[in-house]
């Protein structure tokens, strides 16, 4: 639900300058707009993100490697794409040109861990956007092993090493935050835990370029010095920025899509971490009830719990139903 209501949020103004969001910034849920779609509508983030959790709830074979697990979600994405799947109102929208070659390649047969870009200009957020489903399984991989199958899900549309370093920084920090630390220790240690992960060769020569999200200092960088265009650091950076400059839910989100650019998925990738840390019951209500699908979406978010058998160690009555209020 955090996802979903900080995509929905900045749907309206994606691609709107900053300046424009500062002279009139969001502030509520709104609609129509850049897409003219009603309020509580989320685009691809969203949609690719319920398919990647509801791929997972359905016969998820945890010993399964890699190309085994990545084609069952692949086939998740194909049916989004020619089928509307996962859509808010049974129409796809906002494709980004990176995702949509992979899936052409999915559907041309290409194997789902071959199908992404893995070219310079193949690192988009595309992946990042999607990838938060994986973090619930913390609990049933070692680190490593679930670091390979983030790397993997990445790799589907966006198989740059860059994107998949994007996501593994990303689902290391949610999950510190599921294991119940605040965001900036969970920001520092995420960072931490990814630095053996990300020694070998392949990935380390990318890594100079995540030197400000590795300096754990994001949060003492000044608004100026954010971008929020549709490049995954870019996206990663203001995501991390969003959260550990605001005290609450709605404050993060607001923040991240009145930073103008990609509002659509730096309002979804902020308000995925800010969900987990803040809960479902801090998301303003109001917000919820005009999302579009919302009773899907927390049937959905009860389903993928029993599948994992997950409990916080934030909140351990998650087990009992806390999905069933909004």
């Amino acid at each position: 639900m955090g996802v979903c209501v900080g995509d929905a949020l900045g749907v309206p103004v994606e691609f709107t300058s900053r300046a424009a969001r500062l002279q009139a910034p969001v502030t509520r849920m709104s609609g129509y707009g850049t897409y003219n779609q009603p309020p509580g509508t989320w685009s691809d983030d969203s949609s690719l993100t319920l398919c990647l959790a509801d791929s997972l709830c359905q016969g998820f074979d945890l010993r399964a490697i890699g190309p085994r697990t990545a084609r069952k979600i692949g086939q998740s994405f194909c049916r989004w794409y020619n089928e509307a799947y996962w859509t808010p109102h049974g129409e796809v929208f906002d494709i980004g040109g990176t995702t949509c070659n992979a899936i052409e390649s999915l559907l041309e047969g290409v194997s789902p861990v071959e199908a992404g870009g893995t070219d310079e200009w193949s690192n988009g957020n595309g992946s990042l956007m999607r990838i938060l489903p994986l973090a619930f399984y913390h609990q049933t991989f070692d680190f490593p092993e679930l670091m390979q199958r983030v790397h993997d899900c990445s790799c589907i549309t966006h198989g740059h090493a860059r994107s998949q370093i994007a996501c593994g920084i990303y689902i290391s920090i949610a999950v510190c935050l599921l294991q119940g630390l605040e965001p900036r220790s969970a920001y520092l240690q995420g960072i931490e835990k990814v630095k053996e992960i990300y020694s070998p060769r392949k990935y380390a020569i990318e890594m100079y370029r995540f030197e400000r999200v590795g300096s754990g200092a994001i949060d003492s960088l000044s608004m100026d010095e954010i971008k929020s265009g549709g490049y995954v650091i870019d996206t990663l950076e203001a995501a991390l920025w969003c959260l550990l400059t605001t005290s609450d839910y709605a404050e993060a989100v607001l923040k991240a899509v009145n930073l103008g650019g990609d509002t659509d998925t730096t309002g979804a990738v902020t308000g995925g971490l800010a969900g987990i840390y803040y809960g479902v019951e801090n998301i303003p209500t109001e917000w919820i009830e005009q999302i579009a699908r919302k009773d899907d979406i927390i049937d959905l978010a009860n389903r993928l719990e029993a599948a994992v058998g997950w409990v916080s160690e934030r909140n351990p009555t998650a087990a009992s139903g806390v999905m069933d209020r909004p």
